[in-house]
């Protein structure tokens, strides 16, 4: 009797409701010269908000030739006193001799034995976590920076069988594919373009998945998933660990997934196998400003600061001073900006800019601000905004600013724009052939949005450098003293209309010749980068996208006749600005 009534009261307490554990979670992590990936990388994953007692860390890395052991140490060494991880497992292997792999010229580049040897490391780590009974396996590569902290609490959520979370790169790489070859390898697909950029979002299935490969080890099914070719039955495939594990999938119908709901974070983008190993720095620090365009700083634990390569030696590269146009109001633009230019070693001057926001009639009248007689934006057919005019006023007093200071060459930007990869080497070689043809310019735009039907020909001799036609934006451009001249002393104040329409019928490529008529002297000369250097942080529509111009009230003005010839605009695609 007592033992059945005991039996009843384990069996009703084992039934009895109450809050489950989160799943389980392996993470392997395979690590070969990466000290200067290693400091974002662990800092990010220390910060993911996931219980770390549900987490096991399996780290292992060898033929290192920098300091990634030394790194990884110090960070195990101060984690693990903490007893936060359910398990730490790590296996180091210092360099005895020559760091390289047997058959290797190179840490960079890939062969058939190199593929073999990282199938195995990641082979057993897979065995590794199902003999750990593990919920889930995390094949995260060392160089993946999360910067969304509940990126592995909503895969874990999204409940597929294979799934990663969408990385982006300095480049059109990521770390998935859209389309497979009939020999299993990369084929390029409209649909490719539309999950990276976000253009549809979801979990798709996709035939292949890498750098970051969530497992759910709790299906029947997920045991017939390997990186080994042996394992896969006349396999005739590449000799890839990706493919192999792809493959695995898509033999036994598990199907890969790749979400894309969210910025979950970037990745570093792979060198080819003729770089050298120093330039995967170079990669780094275009990742790092990349990253700050679609979401937060990316910064390191304060146990990392010194294994971080100092910042470049600020420099103003030749110009008389680069000025950075930014609201009060806009300090997070402020913050990301000078980011940026610490990473780039630019030495600049912030600028106040006008603020819409803050401007009334009086204002105008005081500036003696009329709109041009018969103004009607382009594409919203309406009249000046205040907050156009406080963009137009920001960059007249910063024309002002340079001539009254008998400036050479000023270089302008904007806060709302991203650099280009290897923006300050472009810079460099487009300032050299500048320099060479100062007769030929007074205004270089750097950033701007082409209209669909222009005509742009090649500047005579030169490969980087197109004599540019109606245009929108002034993300960035470099001006000289006699072009900032030439754009007061046509005195633009008492006929004002947004300064993207301003400085095309001042390089007389304005579509619109009765505006362009108020201004008999139109001798801007006016060229542009091809390709643009840098590009807007946002479009319209996008998360994030915010407008500081559009967002403000229409100014009181009786409209005039004479706009009739105005820019064509039929389609939203040639005419539409998207305002910053």
């Amino acid at each position: 009797m007592w033992s059945t009534l005991l039996f009843f009261i384990i069996f009703g307490l084992c039934q009895t409701g109450g809050e489950e554990k989160v799943p389980s979670v392996f993470i392997s992590i395979l690590v070969r010269n990466k000290a200067h990936t290693l400091p974002y990388f662990l800092t990010a994953l220390y910060n993911l908000d996931y219980p770390k007692e549900r987490i096991i860390l399996y780290i292992r890395s060898q033929n290192n030739d920098d300091d990634s052991l030394k790194i990884l140490d110090e960070w195990l060494e101060d984690i693990i006193p903490k007893k936060e991880y359910h398990d730490v497992i790590k296996e180091f292997y210092p360099c005895e001799g020559s760091c390289l792999l047997e058959g290797e010229d190179s840490a960079v580049g890939w062969f058939e034995e190199k593929f073999t040897h990282i199938m195995n490391l990641r082979q057993q780590s897979l065995n590794m976590a199902r003999f750990s009974f593990a919920d889930y396996y995390w094949s995260l590569d060392a160089d993946v920076f999360l910067t969304d902290r509940n990126v592995l609490k909503f895969l874990i959520e999204e409940n597929l069988p294979v799934v990663a979370p969408l990385l982006r790169t300095i480049g059109r790489y990521s770390n998935f594919w859209a389309g497979m070859t009939d020999s299993y390898y990369y084929l390029r697909t409209p649909e490719y373009s539309e999950i990276l950029d976000r253009k549809k979002e979801g979990c798709f299935t996709v035939p292949m998945v890498h750098s970051s490969v969530l497992v759910n080890l709790r299906s029947m099914e997920s045991d017939l998933i390997t990186y080994s070719p042996q394992n896969l039955e006349n396999y005739s495939g590449p000799h890839d660990d990706i493919i192999v594990f792809a493959l695995s999938c898509t033999f036994n119908k598990i199907p890969l997934y790749v979400c894309n709901q969210h910025e979950f974070g970037m990745m570093m983008m792979p060198l080819d196998d003729d770089q050298d190993p120093k330039e995967d720095m170079e990669i780094l620090e275009a990742t790092l400003l990349e990253a700050t365009v679609k979401g937060e700083i990316m910064t390191v634990d304060e146990l990392f600061v010194s294994h971080l390569s100092p910042p470049p030696q600020r420099t103003k590269l030749g110009f008389d001073e680069i000025y950075m146009i930014n609201l009060d109001r806009r300090p997070d633009r402020r913050e990301r900006m000078e980011y940026n230019f610490l990473h780039l070693g630019l030495d600049f001057r912030h600028f106040s800019a006008i603020d819409g926001r803050e401007l009334d009639s009086a204002y105008l009248e005081e500036n003696g601000i009329e709109m041009l007689p018969g103004f009607s934006e382009p594409y919203h057919g309406r009249p000046l905004k205040m907050g156009e005019i406080g963009c137009f006023m920001s960059h007249y007093r910063l024309w002002q600013d340079i001539v009254s200071n008998n400036y050479d060459m000023v270089l302008i930007f904007e806060d709302d724009i991203k650099f280009e990869p290897y923006f300050i080497k472009k810079l460099e070689s487009l300032l050299q052939e500048l320099m060479e043809k100062r007769e030929s310019w007074d205004l270089v735009f750097l950033g701007r949005k082409r209209t669909r039907d222009a005509e742009e020909p090649w500047l005579e001799g030169s490969n980087q450098l197109v004599k540019v036609d109606y245009t929108y934006w002034t993300l960035s451009y470099i001006l000289s003293g006699a072009g900032a001249r030439k754009l007061i002393d046509a005195e633009p104040l008492g006929k004002m209309l947004p300064v993207d329409e301003y400085l095309p019928i001042m390089y007389d490529r304005h579509p619109n010749t009765t505006w362009s008529s108020h201004f008999p002297t139109r001798n801007l000369n006016a060229l542009s980068v091809e390709p643009l250097l840098v590009y807007p942080t946002h479009y319209t529509g996008e998360d994030g996208y915010i407008s500081d111009t559009e967002a403000t009230e229409i100014i009181e003005a009786e409209s005039e006749a004479g706009g009739e010839d105005k820019p064509p605009c039929s389609s939203k695609d040639t005419c539409v600005k998207d305002e910053l």
